[in-house]
């Protein structure tokens, strides 16, 4: 997998793969779309509303049928591959995601039993909740607490009915938080 070195990149990535099955009722796409638009109502920073229409990209780098087999380490490929593109206000809650799905099932009673069967079927092959050590040693990894805020937005996003938004609305958001000059 190579590093994305600009927006049409991502665009061109989204627009041949965002159409797989995210195995939730929607398409990687609309996940994407769903949870960047969940982000700017509740008035997220630019960074965040870009990491949670981005969180996913890894998994349209993976084989289909591999990654619903074994964890594709999606959020570990992803934030990678926008490491030319992105600080780390949008690549680190996107590389914590999933740890932030195992912290909430350890530090939230409720948390575990309001997951979908797809996140709990991704939980198992992730590692489970974490243990008292690891949910301790995530607390103190920068940005955690914008993980944790991503993470219940990608919760969020799987609904049935289509967000009417498409990933051009976000274009200008991505080009303000691109770093070193990596335009369109």
């Amino acid at each position: 997998m190579a590093r994305l070195s600009n927006l049409r990149d991502i665009e061109r990535l989204y627009a041949t793969r965002g159409g797989l099955n995210y195995g939730e009722g929607v398409t990687q796409l609309e996940h994407a779309l769903q949870c960047a638009a969940l982000a700017q109502e509740r008035r997220a920073s630019p960074s965040l509303v870009v990491a949670a229409l981005l969180h996913d990209i890894g998994h349209l780098f993976a084989d289909e049928e591999d990654a619903a087999r074994a964890d594709d380490r999606h959020e570990i490929a992803g934030a990678w591959a926008l490491g030319a593109l992105f600080g780390e206000a949008v690549r680190r809650p996107i590389a914590l995601h999933v740890a932030a799905k195992r912290y909430l099932c350890l530090r939230d009673a409720d948390y575990f039993q309001a997951l979908s069967q797809a996140s709990r079927d991704s939980l198992r092959l992730q590692g489970g909740p974490f243990d008292v050590a690891e949910a301790a040693a995530f607390e103190a990894m920068p940005y955690w607490q914008d993980a944790l805020f991503l993470r219940k937005l990608d919760d969020m996003g799987k609904r049935e009915e289509l967000s009417g938004l498409g990933f051009e609305d976000f274009a200008a958001m991505m080009r303000s938080v691109m770093t070193g000059g990596a335009g369109t």
